[in-house]
């Protein structure tokens, strides 16, 4: 496989543990199999390696959390830096770039996007392997991966799939609802967007290029901090009128508020801390 993961953010949802000099990704909140506590990107590098051990992975981040990145994975972890921050869709397109110019990926392979920070169970990326077959097959330009709902959530915006087949085209996007729109949504059988999807390399970049005045990887770089703030779902997705969603029924949390990590949590307290019999909302 080859995978860009979108590691940019600040993740200032879990503020104050997470901040612009400590951002949630390289926090070491997660316990492994030998009861080592590793961060969300160690844990999803090593998920991604554990199902693929020849899988090509580029993070794509901003050059303040580089070092971090090569501290965590090591040196020879592939990382397209983003000079400035500037959303989804110029990241991709970078890391994209990045991919043909400088790792000289074929235009004809297919590149696998997701965040980095989903708490997330081996199926996951078992799902990924098929994300990748189908966008092979050239059925559709982009292939996304939809979450079978578990409740009405407020916090996803939701694909609605043409029908109930395991792949199916998409029949609309819509917005982050209330809680009673998202039960109509539901019942039509929408499935949230995780923003997990997988093109041909080939088809991103002449997408860039149509929206984008740069010549190759070294001018969009140069160019980076010019471009327009937006992300890849308004830019490219949203308008994208060939694409088809792929059924995702396992485990999948989105760790970006407090209450989803205390979900993932192995205990109450990491390091030095006292829960007393007085304290209110706690991981329990």
């Amino acid at each position: 496989m080859n995978v860009i993961l979108l590691s940019g953010g600040s993740g200032k949802r879990l503020w104050p543990l997470s901040n612009d000099v400590r951002s949630k990704q390289f926090i070491k909140f997660f316990k492994n199999d030998y009861d080592e506590y590793e961060s969300m990107v160690q844990r999803v590098y090593r998920q991604i390696l554990e199902v693929d051990p020849s899988a090509s992975v580029t993070i794509a981040t901003s050059k303040s959390q580089a070092s971090s990145i090569h501290n965590q994975l090591g040196d020879s972890v592939s990382i397209s830096i983003e000079p400035d921050r500037r959303d989804t869709f110029p990241a991709i397109a970078l890391a994209s770039s990045f991919l043909a110019d400088v790792k000289e990926l074929d235009p004809e392979e297919v590149v696998i996007v997701c965040p980095v920070d989903p708490y997330v169970d081996i199926e996951y990326y078992e799902a990924l392997k098929e994300l990748e077959a189908v966008a092979a097959s050239g059925v559709s330009n982009l292939v996304l991966m939809g979450m079978e709902p578990t409740y009405p959530s407020e916090k996803y915006g939701y694909i609605l799939p043409s029908s109930l087949d395991h792949v199916a085209s998409v029949s609309r996007f819509l917005e982050k609802p209330d809680v009673n729109l998202a039960r109509e949504y539901i019942g039509q059988g929408a499935l949230w967007n995780g923003g997990i999807f997988a093109f041909k390399l080939g088809y991103l970049l002449e997408k860039a290029h149509s929206l984008i005045d740069f010549v190759d990887y070294d001018d969009l770089f140069a160019r980076y901090s010019s471009l327009k703030k937006i992300s890849f779902d308004y830019e490219v997705v949203e308008k994208e009128p060939s694409i088809s969603v792929v059924r995702y029924n396992g485990s999948w949390k989105d760790v970006g508020t407090w209450n989803t990590l205390t979900e993932t949590m192995h205990e109450n307290v990491i390091g030095k801390g006292i829960l007393h019999r007085t304290c209110e909302n706690v991981h329990i």
